[in-house]
């Protein structure tokens, strides 16, 4: 008599499971609209984003146009004492340096202790900025420095991650190889339950929102 080893039995389990249907949980749920299961905003999106975005310790700087961007950003890394700041970003570095901001570094970035990039989208629910690969600044930019800097625009709010997904994936064939949204400075609460940040990327994270729909 063949004895079946514990191998065989795990294996026989799993085939036996998938082939039975599962019913789908809360099947009542299956035909609510995205309006139902969102509450509406009710709030500006940029003082909402704000809100959630200064709650998960991000600093938060609102601009009335590109000039006071500029202005604040000179005042910041005077402050801070930033030597350099690393942007790879043909659109920043033109607005940056049609202001007259000189802090900016070309060469490779391992030596800047602050990296700016723009974004996506800013999602207002959450507090989160998104990026992708389809911005020049990769995937390593705003990752790699010390110091993250966005710079983004009030037209760039959304209010929830679909509406994100949405506009990246507008008149796309393909999706960028990567999505991936920033909420926050980095951390992580795996050694010894205590919460570090800056352990995986950026300690610090600014977002300059320029007013451009009034």
């Amino acid at each position: 008599m063949k004895t079946v080893t514990a191998k065989e039995q795990i294996l026989n389990r799993i085939k036996k499971a998938l082939s039975q249907s599962t019913p789908m949980p809360f099947p009542e749920k299956q035909s609510m609209t995205r309006d139902q299961v969102i509450v509406p905003k009710t709030e500006e999106l940029t003082v909402l984003f704000a809100e959630n975005f200064s709650a998960v310790q991000g600093q938060f700087i609102y601009c009335i146009d590109e000039a006071e961007l500029v202005a604040k950003l000179n005042g910041l890394q005077q402050h801070r004492n930033w030597p350099r700041i690393f942007c790879r970003e043909a659109g920043l570095i033109d607005l940056l340096q049609h202001h007259d901001f000189r802090g900016l570094e070309f060469s490779p970035q391992a030596g800047a202790p602050v990296a700016i990039t723009g974004c996506e989208k800013l999602i207002a629910r959450t507090g989160s900025i998104m990026m992708s690969t389809r911005q020049s600044s990769g995937r390593t930019t705003s990752v790699y420095t010390p110091i993250h800097i966005c710079i983004a625009y009030t037209s760039q709010l959304v209010y929830d991650i679909e509406e994100g997904l949405t506009f990246i994936q507008q008149g796309q064939k393909n999706m960028p190889s990567l999505i991936t949204l920033a909420t926050g400075p980095s951390r992580t609460a795996d050694i010894e339950k205590t919460l570090v940040v800056g352990i995986h990327g950026p300690g610090e994270v600014y977002c300059f929102v320029v007013e451009d729909q009034l």
